[in-house]
């Protein structure tokens, strides 16, 4: 006589195997963010890890794109609310990334640094009979605080600064100017955010100008003009 063998137990699903929601992949997408701005993983990396992100079904399908990373929250074994979202206006935003050029030199020629960069700790800019314009105004910054060294001969280097951000001009004229000029209506010095990055810009113009000029970030907007980035 062949025994009941009752009723079947039910089918354990594992913690990785459980589905993933919109709000879990967010989370991961925004530990990935993360570690490209504080320079862990590359521009590439990261499109490359958010396509596999959305991507995926289940949790444990977006846990390996968080496994070389360090102190990031795995979705299988914790459920934890949202990191608060950093403002792009709050100074925290524009710290973080992989440094750019450390250099700009002009040699009876120009060059130009502008739009979206990382400021690294330390940027040498030579001119000679040349100009260079540095132009932070879309940059973020490697470090709160970094160091641009101009030096300058029968030349000029401009540096432009958003003004929200600290800056401290202490590089010296010889037969020429090595200044800093306030224009277009820049917020005032002691109103900058606190924990806003810090600009340093020293240096030598000899027979030249340096000039470095607080600005307020501008943003276009449709129907032309502009506005200033709050």
């Amino acid at each position: 006589m062949t025994e009941d063998p009752g009723p079947a137990e039910p089918h354990r699903i594992e913690p990785a195997q459980l589905r993933a929601s919109d709000a879990d992949r967010e989370r991961v997408a925004q530990q990935l963010h993360t570690a490209m701005g504080d320079g862990r993983i590359t521009m590439a990396e990261l499109e490359q890890r958010l396509g596999i992100v959305y991507a995926a079904k289940t949790l444990g399908e977006l846990e390996p794109v968080l496994a070389d990373l360090p102190g990031a929250v795995s979705p299988v074994t914790s459920s934890p609310q949202p990191p608060a979202p950093v403002s792009p206006r709050a100074p925290e935003s524009r710290i973080g990334g992989t440094p750019g050029s450390a250099t700009s030199i002009a040699i009876m020629s120009g060059t130009d640094r502008k739009g979206s960069w990382v400021v690294p700790r330390q940027h040498n800019s030579f001119a000679f009979w040349g100009g260079v314009e540095i132009d932070l105004r879309e940059a973020r910054f490697a470090e709160r605080e970094v160091t641009i060294t101009a030096v300058a001969i029968m030349a000029g280097i401009d540096v432009i600064v958003p003004d929200d951000v600290h800056v401290r001009v202490t590089g010296i004229g010889v037969m020429g100017a090595f200044e800093q000029v306030e224009k277009k209506d820049p917020r005032p010095e002691d109103e900058v955010p606190e924990g806003a990055p810090v600009v340093t810009v020293n240096g030598l113009a000899f027979w030249a100008g340096v000039e470095v000029r607080r600005m307020p970030r501008r943003k276009k907007v449709e129907g032309g003009g502009d506005r200033r980035l709050e």
